[in-house]
């Protein structure tokens, strides 16, 4: 019962909170802000987290990471991100859904482009995917309401860190310019 009430409001707020802007592909040269969303539990991290700093030099985006981390921390466990741009369990209601306040820092910069590099879809990721105005969104796996302008799976034979795909994204975005 719990789970039917959880499935329910989590699909009400996805229907009621998401941006009714229109997305598609748009070339790397119009894409002047960027906003990326990592997992802090993926090996690839830290690279990951360097490439896309490269990415956005290297076009000259203003770009922003934002980082998940649902991990338990204990009070021995410091936390390796920035609080401000980590969502975390605590930032969360009971449902999943990310806090107003969270989702404002978050979505606050309004970028051109989005690029969710999380393999897994968690409720709170689709939630900020579908809230979030881009012009163009990509992700790993296609999301509620086929959110995702462009979903880069994994090839058939290999699983991809997030570092791994996120080269694989670039490689693609640098082809159409």
């Amino acid at each position: 019962m719990i789970e039917a009430i959880k499935t329910f409001l989590r699909n009400r707020s996805l229907k009621k909170d998401a941006s009714r802007e229109a997305t598609g592909f748009v070339p790397l040269s119009k894409v002047k802000s960027a906003v990326a969303f990592i997992d802090v539990e993926d090996t690839s991290f830290d690279a990951c987290k360097l490439y896309l700093q490269a990415f956005y030099r290297d076009h000259n985006i203003k770009g922003d990471i934002f980082f998940l981390d649902f991990r338990k921390i204990t009070k021995e466990e410091r936390l390796i991100t920035s609080i401000t741009t980590t969502v975390l369990r605590k930032d969360l209601n009971w449902y999943g859904k990310p806090s107003d306040e969270k989702v404002r820092l978050l979505l606050g910069s309004e970028p051109d482009l989005f690029i969710s590099l999380i393999k897994e879809n968690s409720y709170p990721l689709e939630y900020m995917a579908n809230r979030s105005q881009a012009k163009f969104k990509i992700g790993r796996q296609q999301i509620f309401g086929k959110v995702f302008d462009l979903v880069v799976n994994d090839p058939a034979e290999k699983t991809l860190n997030e570092a791994e795909a996120f080269l694989a994204i670039r490689k693609l975005l640098e082809k159409v310019v």
